[in-house]
């Protein structure tokens, strides 16, 4: 089944709550990997990473082992908790994490069976406040795949996930993902993901190098980006990063923050989409407790949609300012049920 990060996230967690393993497939850079971070650490669990392209099948099925008796055994790799390993100071358990399943050889496949449906590596049974997740790329993707084997197929739970932009921006305001960013998914979001396996660039446009952008960005003027156009075509590809530049080039066209709070009134407001997209999310990327009057007063002044708009990634940002009287009125006033 194709599904969002947020399905994803509460259909894995009830898979992880029924002692069942999850597969979580889908293309390179659309934040598998953060969804099991973010499950690990909502239920504060210890993440434990696991490669299984790079593994041998010894390190998932234990090491032979002289005993003392003269008998031989296997002895599991340390990073796996036991039955009678002390759970972490400050956790409720782990949350074992085998990651690149698609990757990995099947005789690596064949050592993982226990692990995934009995919880046990070798002989040796996990520690019952252990939960675990898969995850790997698709066979059409281009990436390094071999086929699950039949075995390895009906003991887990398969989910595919696609990208979902509104969530993505959601995720991105709450994770201070750079407002200019942002905006222009906001007002590209076809641009969040475009993969394709044959594409001649040497990278593409995902959730994971926008995120990348963000950092590359971070502090940076928009007079200036133009100076980064390399690293930003080496991180989004050459279209994308020209595009996402020109697109900052109209932050010089709207009125500052500092401009918006002094005066929200007269304060210069614009109603082409793309400035729109511009200063919504700049007023929610800024906004703080001191300015709600001052803000609310300029945000009213928007089209529906992007007063909206920004009060989502506000609440994002911030979800305390909801209690704020100028904010409770706006939803009142609305009848909103979004935020």
């Amino acid at each position: 089944m194709i599904v969002g990060p947020v399905q994803a996230t509460d259909l894995i967690i009830h898979c992880m709550k029924a002692k069942l393993t999850c597969m979580l497939s889908g293309s390179p850079g659309l934040g598998k990997s953060d969804i099991v971070k973010m499950i690990a650490k909502q239920f504060n669990l210890e993440l434990i990473d696991i490669r299984l392209s790079t593994c041998d099948p010894t390190e998932l099925s234990g090491f032979p082992m002289i005993q003392t008796d003269g008998t031989a055994g296997y002895t599991p790799m340390n990073i796996f908790p036991l039955e009678n390993t002390p759970i972490p100071k400050g956790k409720a358990g782990w949350l074992l994490f085998a990651d690149e399943m698609t990757a990995a050889p099947l005789a690596v496949q064949s050592a993982a069976y226990r692990l995934i449906l009995d919880r046990q590596v070798g002989q040796h049974n996990l520690h019952p406040n252990t939960a675990v997740i898969a995850a790997g790329n698709l066979s059409t993707d281009g990436a390094i795949t071999n086929r699950l084997s039949t075995a390895m197929q009906s003991r887990l739970v398969h989910l595919e996930l696609t990208v979902v932009p509104s969530e993505w921006l959601a995720w991105g305001a709450k994770n201070k993902i750079d407002h200019r960013v942002l905006a222009y998914i906001d007002h590209v979001p076809e641009n969040l993901h475009k993969f394709d396996p044959r594409h001649d660039d040497k990278t593409f446009c995902c959730p994971r190098t926008w995120h990348f952008i963000s950092r590359l960005i971070a502090g940076v003027p928009n007079e200036e980006l133009g100076s980064l156009q390399a690293l930003l075509a080496g991180t989004v590809g050459v279209a994308a990063a020209t595009e996402f530049v020109a697109f900052t080039q109209i932050y010089s066209k709207l009125p500052t923050y500092k401009e918006i709070i002094a005066d929200p009134l007269n304060a210069p407001l614009d109603k082409d989409p793309s400035m729109l997209f511009a200063v919504s999310h700049m007023i929610a990327a800024y906004l703080n407790k001191a300015d709600i009057t001052q803000g609310m007063k300029y945000i009213d002044r928007l089209p529906d949609e992007f007063q909206t708009i920004t009060l989502q990634n506000l609440m994002s940002r911030e979800p305390k300012l909801k209690d704020e009287k100028d904010i409770q009125k706006w939803c009142i006033r609305v009848g909103s049920e979004l935020l």
